[in-house]
């Protein structure tokens, strides 16, 4: 199972300790261009997290078309996830639709039919289903669909890591997903973390 990390921290840290990661990302409004073509330039982020469907919430990205444009030409090859679906949000990401990805506002296959536009991508985060019944009728239809999956974090729910890892091993095992060992969510960057492709998970417990 492929996986990235999910950082706010230096990149070129983590790169330094292991050339060969890649990288979920949470775009901050202080970001500028410079910032976007050093990031860009590794060649190792492939997926950036707007956020913004977050409200009330330290983590919610304000939409900023002008922002989004950016981030949409500074990473002309990466998924664009949870941007804002005002008229002007979407406008800024023309040209970028086949990219774009949701994961907050996507609780069951209604939610996903829903969207006032029809995504590529989905990022899968089980816990959030419900019951096991209604993650597999939603995976069902995104394979159906073509919807290309990767599996989403949550790791502070405990033994709920373990249990993403073994579904994003079994439904969609080469998507970028955010379900890297816990050792990468904790301590600074270093040498002889566990490395990708991840081996399936035991299933005991599941």
């Amino acid at each position: 199972m492929r996986f990235v990390v999910s950082t706010r921290g230096s990149v070129e840290g983590w790169l330094a300790a292991d050339p060969s990661l890649e990288f979920k990302l949470d775009p901050e409004s202080d970001w500028d261009a410079q910032l976007v073509g050093r990031l860009s330039a590794t060649g190792r982020v492939r997926v950036l997290d707007l956020k913004a469907h977050y409200p009330g919430s330290s983590v919610q990205l304000a939409p900023d078309p002008a922002f989004y444009r950016m981030i949409a030409e500074g990473f002309p090859d990466c998924v664009i996830e949870d941007p804002a679906l005002d008229d002007a949000s979407l406008a800024a990401l023309s040209g970028a639709e086949r990219r774009i990805s949701f994961d907050a506002p996507v609780h069951s296959l209604a939610d996903l039919d829903g969207l006032p536009i029809t995504p590529r991508w989905l990022n899968v985060k089980p816990s959030r289903f419900g019951t096991l019944r209604g993650l597999l009728d939603c995976l069902e239809a995104c394979e159906q669909r073509g919807t290309s999956l990767y599996g989403g974090g949550q790791f502070e729910l405990g033994p709920g890591r373990r249990q993403i890892q073994m579904l994003a091993a079994v439904f969609y095992p080469d998507g970028p997903n955010d379900v890297a060992p816990r050792e990468y969510n904790v301590g600074e960057p270093r040498p002889g973390l566990p490395a990708g492709p991840l081996a399936l998970p035991d299933a005991a417990g599941f």
